[in-house]
């Protein structure tokens, strides 16, 4: 043979049953066929080849040449002798040794405590109720516009640079995510303030100093959460949340409000710079470690992730949060409600984030599980809606508890009707169908039905066409159906479970 194959460490002959060599000649009806005795000494080998190749660099790797495979076996080469072996013997691939492996495994405690950091900090707004009087503007309770106007970049801007980051973790290369951390986290903290005080209006200059307080934390919020120190942000917002609730029993003086406020904001900040310190240390001068921070990475670190590849998910962040926002405050653009701190959809689909990330992670597991164990592609691709149909409807049971738990709990809270349910289950759909295409590599197609989604809903409200509620019926029951659709398009496609 003129060519070689190559085999991978452990499969070399010195391994396997050796071929056997020629023998001294016995009468040939005494002489067992030499086939069927390669067929029987390497006939584990042989049942685990997914291809006559692999069997013919085993023969080619012992040394054997065409003219000793004519001779010996009459066939033509080792091509032609590993295809009758291959024919002769049954496929049996042995199952690896130990549990296989499966990436998507996650701990449902873990996930729920993500959720209830997600929701805690909403708490602050109870404390920071008092700020938010007088008139508002279009419409709003006051405060409402620029608290919102600061949030939305603060969730656009994050979103990206949390993209951005866990990018270059996937990469392995910690210090830069570190650095962009350090880089972007202090840039929206600042880009979130400068919006807010924009929006401003007629809004007094404490909601502006609040809105500012609220870019500050989603920016250190984001540092922590994206390198997995969850714990250690709960324990940070412990004090706020104390106060918070007991706000809620007996009023707190202003003193003790802005302590609360102010204290675990300090805290979060303080941990989040703790944990981006380590990307300023390293060889040479503050110049050198000032390049290293660009985005683009900088000296010695790999190659960097496309700055554009975190733009679908800062516009999906954007999107998603103004679709959130028009549920919580469904009933105050209604003229049913004049608070906007009382929003227990907003709570619950916030809550709701920590079993949608676990469900998330238990159908890609199963999905890959049903990858190794279906025969055909039409038994994987029913596996598989079987299994996103179990995880959407536990998904929703538990958005359908919270709601209810957080309508019942909320002071002066509306009991929510069939409509409003419905809106709010419908955008569950959304939002987990989203992710789910997210994980599935097509975030584009999930951002621009989200972004149409909360693009059109704007259009209806800003013309007044119909109720709130109905409008956002209508928007978030298209979108459902067009991500499902999608989703249902790649569920049969064994490469988007890679």
């Amino acid at each position: 043979m003129s060519g070689s194959v190559w085999l991978p460490p452990g499969s070399r002959p010195d391994a396997l049953p050796g071929i056997p060599r020629q023998r001294r000649r016995t009468p040939s009806w005494a002489q067992p066929d030499p086939v069927d005795e390669l067929t029987e000494r390497l006939d584990d080998f042989i049942a685990a080849a997914v291809h006559p190749d692999e069997i013919a660099a085993l023969l080619e790797s012992d040394g054997l040449s065409d003219d000793q495979i004519r001779e010996r076996y009459g066939v033509k080469n080792s091509f032609a002798l590993a295809e009758t072996l291959y024919e002769r013997v049954e496929r049996r691939y042995p199952e690896p040794a130990g549990p296989p492996p499966d990436p998507w495994r996650i701990g449902l405690l873990g996930c729920l405590l993500r959720g209830v950091v997600f929701a805690l900090p909403g708490l602050a707004y109870v404390l920071g109720a008092p700020l938010f009087a007088g008139p508002g503007d279009l419409g709003l309770p006051a405060g409402t516009v620029p608290l919102l106007a600061g949030a939305l970049c603060g969730w656009t801007w994050n979103q990206g640079l949390a993209h951005r980051a866990y990018a270059w973790l996937g990469l392995g290369d910690r210090t830069a995510a570190r650095r962009a951390l350090l880089l972007g986290a202090p840039a929206g903290a600042l880009l979130g303030s400068l919006v807010a005080l924009a929006f401003a209006g007629s809004a007094a200059p404490a909601v502006v100093a609040f809105a500012a307080g609220q870019s500050c934390y989603l920016a250190a919020a984001t540092v922590l959460l994206v390198m997995g120190r969850e714990r250690l942000l709960l324990t940070a917002l412990a004090p706020m949340a104390t106060a918070a609730v007991l706000s809620l029993v007996q009023p707190l003086s202003e003193a003790a409000r802005l302590a609360a406020l102010l204290g675990s904001l300090a805290a979060v900040a303080a941990l989040a710079v703790r944990e981006v310190a380590p990307a300023l240390k390293g060889e040479g001068g503050w110049s050198a470690r000032l390049i290293a921070l660009l985005p683009f990475g900088g000296p010695g670190t790999t190659a960097a992730p496309r700055l554009t590849g975190s733009l679908p998910y800062a516009l999906f962040g954007q999107a998603t949060g103004v679709l959130v926002l028009y549920a919580a405050l469904g009933d105050v653009l209604a003229g049913e409600q004049h608070s906007a701190i009382a929003a227990p959809a907003a709570v619950a689909l916030t809550l709701s984030m920590g079993p949608a990330e676990w469900l998330l992670h238990r159908f890609r597991s199963d999905s890959l599980a049903g990858l190794r164990s279906s025969g055909t592609a039409r038994d994987f691709r029913r596996t598989t809606v079987l299994t996103v149909l179990q995880c959407l409807a536990a998904y929703l049971a538990a958005l359908l508890a919270l709601s209810l738990a957080a309508s019942a709990l909320w002071p002066h809270s509306p009991v929510p009707g069939g409509a409003r349910l419905a809106g709010l289950l419908l955008l569950g759909v959304v939002l987990w169908t989203g992710l789910l295409l997210q994980s599935f590599g097509a975030v584009t197609a999930a951002t621009a039905v989200c972004c149409a989604a909360a693009l059109a809903q704007t259009l209806l409200l800003v013309t007044h066409t119909g109720d709130p509620h109905t409008a956002g019926l209508i928007v978030y029951g298209a979108a459902a159906v067009v991500q499902a659709g999608l989703v249902c398009a790649l569920l049969g496609r064994a490469t988007a479970h890679r």
